[in-house]
């Protein structure tokens, strides 16, 4: 077992992810994981970061399979008996044309967006160490769900939900998608928003936690990229994937025992994006 530091970023063979990996690379004292659920994709790659002079390595992850988590978990214990830097990248959105009913759009972006993330913190988190930083990849979309959505906003924002209660308002999120009556009962008419809404809900319960957790210094964080230049935004973005990774790094390189920010959403550097 090496005693070497260790980084992990999900959904990483592309786009931010992959920016985020570079940056890892280039920055992390230790060994840094691009993971992506096809092996192929992963580790062209990891090749790709090579010919950078870069060392990445890969192990396969696919966020919305638990003993793919399991795996990876079980890999981490072995070999380097912790986990210093988790980045939760690996997400989905649907385009605005897309044909599948909301109903459909709501259940496979909560399973993965959400339920996804979590399954991984409740895997990986026991492997956290001392001074340990998570980030979760956030965006922009969420603190514009929460101020056009007073109910979203009080729900979601309320300082003493728990993981649980945040689990029973996803889960009532998808029922009422799946009922066509989602926004008469408060939600708001984005799946992906109301993700991104329930990650930022979930950095703040984490947390709390970490607060008590006898292990010292660790952070959790969101960050929001920006509209990056991805195949998420169909090129879109006027950002390029190094500019979008850089609020995830800040957050995954915040130096030891730092006071802040702990529990909160960053964009634009290192500003709070304030989403409730």
């Amino acid at each position: 077992m090496t005693q070497r530091k260790v980084a992990v970023v999900t959904g990483s063979n592309k786009g931010i992810g992959f920016g985020i990996v570079r940056g890892l690379c280039k920055k992390f004292d230790g060994d840094v994981y691009l993971t992506a659920r096809d092996e192929t994709r992963g580790q062209e790659a990891v090749a790709s970061l090579e010919k950078e002079g870069l060392k990445p390595k890969f192990h396969q992850l696919n966020i919305d399979d638990l003993a793919s988590i399991q795996r990876l978990r079980d890999f981490l214990k072995s070999t380097y008996g912790g986990l210093d830097v988790l980045v939760n990248n690996a997400a989905i959105a649907y385009k605005a044309a897309a044909t599948e009913p909301f109903s459909e759009q709501a259940e496979v972006s909560c399973r993965v967006n959400v339920f996804g993330v979590i399954n991984t913190c409740n895997e990986l988190f026991p492997l956290l160490r001392p001074h340990a930083r998570v980030v979760h990849v956030s965006s922009f979309v969420a603190k514009m769900v929460t101020d056009k959505n007073a109910t979203v906003k009080k729900i979601f924002g309320d300082s003493k939900l728990t993981q649980e209660g945040l689990i029973d308002l996803v889960n009532d999120f998808v029922k009422c998608a799946k009922a066509g009556n989602h926004e008469a009962k408060g939600y708001a008419n984005t799946a992906y928003g109301m993700t991104k809404v329930a990650v930022s809900a979930l950095t703040g319960i984490q947390q709390q936690q970490f607060n008590k957790d006898p292990r010292e210094d660790i952070i959790v964080n969101s960050a929001d990229p920006g509209y990056v230049n991805t195949d998420m935004s169909s090129g879109k973005g006027k950002k390029t994937i190094d500019q979008g990774a850089i609020e995830p790094l800040a957050c995954a390189l915040l130096p030891a025992n730092v006071g802040a920010p702990k529990g909160e959403t960053i964009t634009s550097g290192t500003k709070v994006l304030p989403v409730f």
